[in-house]
């Protein structure tokens, strides 16, 4: 089945251009013209982040993570659809327009030290450490109440979902050791977060900790002030972090993916000041290094130290965890090799067809991912495949050093063809045993379509339409819905060259045909993560 997901489009005409360029604030809601019929149960509002100011006066930001960040909301009502967008007033985006300049340091774009200022004071700045940015253009979540946009660093930004506004910035320091969190926590059905970030652990050696905020409060007080760490993982190397990005969690334990692309930190806090560098100039891969999988219990939080191995990955997504017969099943988005956000400078997406096409050839290869960890492990049992699990080729093999190594099972692979951003019926099926996966198809790192995979059969499934660049599918299950994909897909279509170079697509779950679109007046830019909010 893995041709039918292959991109059967070519895109010379390089409108995929658009979806990286600057846009406007909206004053108000604009009306969505419907084509089709809105399913009678969406009467929520569908969220998304993502960049949308590419450029401050006649400084650009150069990396798809800099551009500031723009909410958008698509909301639900009477049939009817309406779209609102507000860019969220950081730190980093009010000083940007009050200085007409890059203020505060981003991904792959440094900020310089104000010119107007007189030689001393320019020097002096230079040492004055990093100021972290705020800009939280990468996903929204609940916490207890209310709503957070964020980005990977300590910093969260309480919004307002009804009215865009932005309410207050929160330093997750403030509450736990933490140097950052990810955008992707686990949220449990009770409304418990847990989370995941790099921190400075024993003896001033680096760790990783799990942390666990409690749902909304009887009190009414914020329960991120009763943040707890719950377990700790240990990092290979003293002074670089592993880049994270997402974790597993199942029923009864987390998983942690401890790939070779690090941060080194030592680079991070000396150079960083004086030569001008930004986070993209931290990061270094050593592939000899492999991929280390670690696995912890999730209550009371306990690290079980059994080292699991596997080849050099880069990863960002986890799609799902799962325990059967004693084992742990985790599917994963990933990337052989090297650290793909080298490939997602700007000038690499804006680019003509031909070059866009030219550097993917470089980048390393997407595969979805099955792996699998047996919690049973027998030092005895040297070179035997201890996966009993008839449904999977993913093995783990005792070596004579106690390590265990592991073998994926190849779920999805088609050169050059990721499916990434993906989404599972995750009320009902989050830490479960599921079938159905729900991804965002990247041609050549152009995403122009919409997938959905079978991880039992690998069947899929794709919806596409030329000079279309959809985004993230979200799943919203149907209120009386049985099966597991009884429900719709939402997404964000960008159509940069039609009429209306925007809407909403809502895809039947089950075979992706469409069930209504919502096509609005205005470009919309390139989403990362959302939700949708009943």
């Amino acid at each position: 089945f893995f041709h039918f997901i292959l991109s059967l489009f070519e895109h010379p005409a390089g409108s995929y251009k658009k979806i990286f360029e600057t846009c406007e604030d909206l004053a108000e809601a604009l009306p969505a013209t419907v084509t089709g019929r809105i399913p009678p149960f969406l009467k929520g509002s569908l969220l998304r982040l993502g960049p949308g100011l590419f450029e401050i006066g006649d400084e650009p930001f150069y990396h798809l993570f800099d551009g500031q960040a723009l909410m958008h909301k698509f909301d639900f009502k009477n049939g009817q659809v309406t779209y609102f967008r507000k860019f969220i007033r950081t730190d980093a985006y009010v000083r940007a327009i009050t200085e007409k300049r890059v203020v505060i340091t981003e991904f792959g774009t440094f900020a310089y030290p104000d010119p107007c200022k007189n030689i001393f004071s320019r020097f002096f700045s230079y040492f004055k450490g990093v100021e972290v940015t705020d800009n939280c253009l990468v996903n929204v979540y609940p916490i207890g109440e209310d709503y957070y946009a964020v980005t990977e660093t300590n910093y969260i930004t309480k919004v307002n979902v009804e009215t865009l506004e932005t309410l207050k910035k929160v330093d997750m320091c403030n509450y736990v050791n933490i140097n950052g969190v990810t955008a992707h926590p686990h949220i449990e059905k009770d409304g418990t977060v847990y989370n995941i970030g790099n921190c400075m652990g024993k003896g001033a050696s680096l760790a990783y900790n799990i942390v666990r905020t409690p749902p909304t409060q009887k009190d009414k007080s914020d329960p991120i002030e009763k943040s707890k760490v719950v377990v700790q993982f240990p990092s290979a190397e003293r002074f670089k972090p592993s880049y994270v990005h997402s974790f597993g969690m199942s029923e009864n334990y987390f998983v942690f993916v401890e790939t070779p692309v690090k941060i080194n930190l030592l680079k991070f806090l000396s150079a960083w000041s004086i030569r001008g560098s930004n986070y993209m100039d931290c990061f270094e891969s050593n592939e000899s290094q492999g991929t280390l999988f670690h696995i912890a219990k999730k209550d009371p939080g306990e690290y079980i130290d059994v080292k699991f191995k596997g080849a050099a990955i880069g990863m960002f997504h986890h799609i799902n965890t799962f325990e059967d017969q004693g084992f742990i099943v985790f599917d994963l988005c990933s990337w052989k090799g090297c650290f793909v956000y080298n490939y997602l400078w700007l000038a690499n997406l804006r680019a003509n067809w031909d070059e866009v096409k030219k550097a993917a050839m470089m980048a390393p290869q997407p595969e979805v991912r099955r792996y699998v960890i047996p919690l049973d492990v027998h030092k005895e049992e040297q070179g035997k495949n201890l996966v009993s699990l008839p449904y999977t080729t993913a093995t783990a093999t005792m070596h004579s050093d106690g390590t265990v190594w592991l073998e994926p099972e190849v779920l999805f692979s088609g050169p050059r063809q990721a499916f990434e951003f993906p989404q599972i019926n995750y009320q009902k099926f989050s830490g479960k045993n599921y079938t159905y996966a729900y991804g965002l198809g990247l041609n050549h790192f152009i995403p122009d379509r919409i997938c959905k995979l079978n991880v039992k059969t690998k069947e899929t499934w794709v919806w596409q339409e030329p000079d279309s660049y959809p985004s993230e599918p979200l799943f919203v299950q149907t209120p009386e819905g049985v099966d597991e994909d009884d429900g719709v897909l939402l997404t964000i279509v960008a159509a940069p060259g039609s009429q209306r170079p925007a809407y909403l697509l809502i895809l039947n779950a089950k075979d992706l045909s469409e069930v209504a679109r919502a096509e609005v007046e205005c470009s919309i830019p390139v989403t990362f993560h959302g939700m949708y909010k009943h």
